[in-house]
């Protein structure tokens, strides 16, 4: 009869998790002929463990967003778990220390340049419980900053200035340093700074950690401000209740987010979620998204458009122990891209087939190779690419 007790409310939950598929159907934010971003605190993921880990995929799946921007990664084996089964998606984080930061994107429809920490010395430490995460990526012919945060929480709504003790005194600093970063090195990009900022936009201007951003309106706007001003019911965080999690543009993407495409919202999964905001509290963060589409206008097409040149990358790399590997077609063709080990012997081969021209990307899975240095071969119509990859197990 014991036996039976445990296994009555596992069976329950999983009959849940599978029932729960076409609601969350309704979820779909993406579109073929836009970028979409969005930003998500999964709370201590995963905080029901396999329940969490079933509902966040079933979620991420039926947002068809490019991009996620995750803040609370606490267990990285679940994630990668995770990351294992949605085929279509890559994952990426630093670490999971202290509620680590994450990324999870559709290679198909971005390529990433680089990604890396910035603020990262103890001397930021206070400012910064994490550390902000830059991703510097391309979307049909855009080039676009998404620098990912989670602030320090909490505080008595006083802005306490020059105290570093003070929470809004810290979230200040934050922003005040990411906002000189911006100017000082991003000044022309197309930059999208977004997480779990931990305060109101719309607090008194005396007491508000992003006035100096909200005054700056040459330079910048907060995509989502209109959420927080309309009704609670659309806000990210319906505990307080308050909107914590924000997107900020710079100047470069304000008419992209004024096309007729384009869009800001907070995503209200609760809402398709079985027993409602409880047990989405409970099974998966108390924290809503919040996501942005943009429509490049133009420059925005359907079809991939086909590059000039022949090109070859990989990210990230060196890995471990997945990457993935983007190559550029000039023209139709025949494709053959093939893995090498230091010795020249050919190990894998990931693609051997016709293909039409355009950017293209395939995900090389090394975890039976030992560490070393890798080799990817493209053969396309008589040319040939080779590229570098370093596994560090």
């Amino acid at each position: 009869m014991k036996h039976v007790l445990i296994l009555l409310p596992v069976l329950l939950i999983l009959s849940v998790v599978q029932s729960s598929g076409q609601d969350f159907e309704e979820l779909e934010f993406g579109t073929d002929a836009t970028f979409e971003v969005a930003t998500w605190n999964i709370e201590w993921f995963p905080k029901a463990g396999q329940t969490t880990v079933d509902y966040v995929s079933q979620i991420i799946e039926a947002l068809d967003v490019d991009l996620i921007a995750m803040q609370e990664l606490d267990d990285t084996d679940a994630f990668d778990q995770m990351m294992d089964g949605l085929a279509d998606h890559v994952g990426y984080y630093e670490s999971g220390w202290f509620a680590g930061l994450a990324y999870i994107y559709n290679p198909d429809a971005i390529v990433i340049n680089d990604i890396y920490e910035i603020y990262t010395t103890e001397p930021s430490w206070n400012t910064f419980p994490r550390s902000p995460m830059v991703m510097d990526l391309s979307f049909e012919g855009e080039n676009i900053i998404v620098i990912n945060n989670h602030y320090k929480c909490c505080g008595d709504g006083v802005l306490d200035y020059g105290n570093t003790s003070d929470e809004e005194y810290r979230r200040y600093l934050a922003n005040a340093l990411l906002k000189a970063y911006i100017d000082a090195y991003l000044p022309d990009d197309k930059v999208i700074l977004l997480g779990d900022l931990n305060d109101m936009l719309t607090d008194d201007a005396s007491d508000n950690v992003f006035q100096m951003l909200l005054d700056d309106t040459e330079n910048y706007l907060f995509a989502d401000l209109e959420i927080e001003q309309g009704s609670s019911a659309d806000w990210s965080y319906p505990s307080w209740p308050s909107h914590l999690d924000h997107i900020l543009i710079t100047n470069d993407l304000v008419d992209a987010l004024n096309n007729d495409g384009s869009a800001v919202a907070t995503i209200r999964i609760d809402e398709h979620f079985p027993g409602g905001w409880y047990n989405y509290d409970n099974k998966v963060s108390d924290h809503r998204p919040v996501a942005m589409r943009l429509d490049f206008e133009g420059s925005v097409s359907v079809n991939t458009p086909v590059p000039e040149r022949f090109g070859l990358t990989s990210f990230p790399n060196p890995f471990n122990p997945k990457t993935v590997i983007s190559y550029a077609l000039p023209e139709e063709g025949f494709v053959n891209l093939s893995i090498f080990d230091s010795r020249g012997r050919e190990i894998d081969v990931l693609v051997d087939t016709k293909m039409a021209g355009g950017q293209h990307s395939v995900e090389w899975d090394a975890r039976h190779h030992p560490s070393g240095l890798y080799f990817t071969k493209l053969t396309n119509n008589g040319s040939t690419r080779t590229h570098k990859m370093m596994l560090l197990k």
